[in-house]
């Protein structure tokens, strides 16, 4: 893996201030891939000041050039797709399958979706008397997780591009090799120097300078909800905007009378992709008493197909591993039916987990409140649908979730009654358009489409 040695600001690649690195390693068999620099709070205010400096010109430039750079970018990821795929695949161990199609193809579908929105988008409008103006926010601080690594960037940076803001990027340290490759891909498409910034390091550090930057008007996080509390506060003190997208305990609903085996293929399957490592998986599965053990069949034959380094992963590092093998145990522990996987380690070199599904599981167990970001599935049992819902709505979290049932208006009236900020009915389809982000504490702000454009815009009007 190619890695730079410097941080990407003003345009150009230049020298950290500090001397120290950041190793980043193939959770599939633990070798060394490459090192980048540990950002300090000089190379940030480097970056910000770099960004604060561009913000004017871009910010002036007439959308529909800002909608050709952002098409540009996606052209160019595109050409470089089997680059990005083969750099998630070393770096996050995903499948180079699902590193193709979801890591690599889905940033350049969301791109794209960018392009078209700043060439269209309404940045103005009348209101009786009034003119009233959509204007960017200014400075973007971004900080990025590793589960979905070049998506989280474009899905932060395409939208604040298109709204006119300029952008620092401080992109997780497990996978910043993707964000170098990304960093490149912004020259090679014509953005103007500054305009785009990156400052590779440690949260506690490069992170939190930017999210305290007096320079920075918005923080946009992704991340657990611990972290993302950190930022709220932090934000709160200067009045600065804040998006959060947090954590999740998604309920997946099969309502009587829905279609049970492809409900549950399709439920397994959400959980297992990306080595369970999402933030919107439907991690509760809840069925009716009459067809519970049929369900609960149905799930442990399912996931006997999900083989570690082959369908599944490894988890992003040693850490993320042993937490949520720590889980594992604890659901034992606490009472419930281990049908499939446990604790133990399926393979002897990589950070594997044993895809595991869980039965007997009751609303007030570990695994069925607390996030756990791993292969682990766990199903609760509902005596109605009243029962249902208050189960489902039962955690602090509300970002995603699903409903099944014989047909799309029944699915419809239960989702309507949930507290979650997106819902899968009968299987629907993702798309790039749609606000994504959550209820509770899960988050603040949404994510893609016109929704997520207008987190990076602030509102004037004008009185005739």
């Amino acid at each position: 893996m190619k890695a730079h040695d410097g941080m990407y600001i003003g345009g150009t690649w230049r020298p950290a201030v500090g001397q120290d690195t950041i190793a980043v390693v193939n959770p599939a068999d633990e070798q060394v891939i490459g090192q980048v620099p540990a950002g300090t709070a000089e190379d940030v205010d480097a970056a910000v000041r770099a960004a604060r400096a561009a913000f004017p010109g871009w910010a002036a430039t007439p959308p529909a050039e800002r909608a050709a750079r952002i098409g540009a970018l996606r052209d160019v990821l595109a050409a470089r797709r089997g680059e990005i795929a083969e750099t998630v695949t070393a770096e996050l161990g995903s499948p180079p399958a699902l590193s193709q199609v979801v890591h690599a193809g889905v940033p350049i579908l969301v791109a794209g979706s960018y392009a078209e929105l700043a060439a269209t988008y309404a940045f103005e409008e009348k209101l009786g008397n009034s003119t009233v103006l959509l204007e960017p926010v200014g400075v973007v601080g971004a900080i990025t997780p590793w589960n979905y690594p070049l998506h989280q960037i474009v899905a932060k940076v395409a939208p604040a591009l298109a709204a006119g803001c300029t952008v620092v990027l401080k992109p997780a340290e497990d996978t910043p090799l993707v964000a170098q490759l990304f960093a490149e891909a912004t020259a090679e498409a014509g953005l103007p120097d500054g305009v785009f910034n990156l400052v590779t390091g440690l949260g506690p550090v490069a992170g939190q300078a930017l999210a305290e930057h007096e320079g920075v008007d918005l923080v946009s996080f992704t991340g657990s909800t611990a972290v993302g509390r950190q930022i709220g506060a932090t934000a709160g003190a200067a009045v600065k905007r804040v998006a959060l997208e947090l954590g999740g305990k998604s309920a997946n609903v099969i309502l009587p009378g829905a279609d049970l085996a492809k409900a549950v293929n399709v439920g397994v399957a959400n959980v297992m992709s990306n080595s369970g490592q999402t933030c919107s998986a439907w991690t509760r599965m809840l069925v009716d008493a009459d067809r519970y053990e049929e369900a609960v069949a149905l799930a442990a034959a399912a996931v006997a197909k999900y083989v570690p380094g082959e369908r599944v992963g490894p988890l992003v590092n040693a850490k993320q591993q042993a937490r949520v093998r720590g889980y594992i145990e604890k659901g034992i522990e606490e009472g419930a039916r281990l049908v499939a996987g446990g604790p133990e380690a399926p393979k002897e070199q990589g950070y594997y987990v044993s895809p595991t599904v869980f039965a007997d599981v009751t609303p007030a167990m570990t695994i069925a409140q607390e996030e756990i970001f791993g292969p682990v599935l766990s199903i609760l049992r509902y005596e109605d649908v009243d029962d249902a819902l208050r189960i489902a709505n039962d955690t602090v979290y509300g970002l995603a979730g699903a409903v099944w049932a014989a047909d799309d208006a029944e699915a419809v009236a239960f989702a309507r009654r949930m507290d979650t900020g997106q819902v899968d009915i009968n299987g629907g389809r993702f798309n790039p358009l749609a606000p994504f982000g959550g209820y509770k504490q899960s988050g603040v702000g949404r994510e893609l489409g016109p929704h997520g454009l207008s987190e990076y815009l602030q509102t004037k009007s004008l009185q005739f």
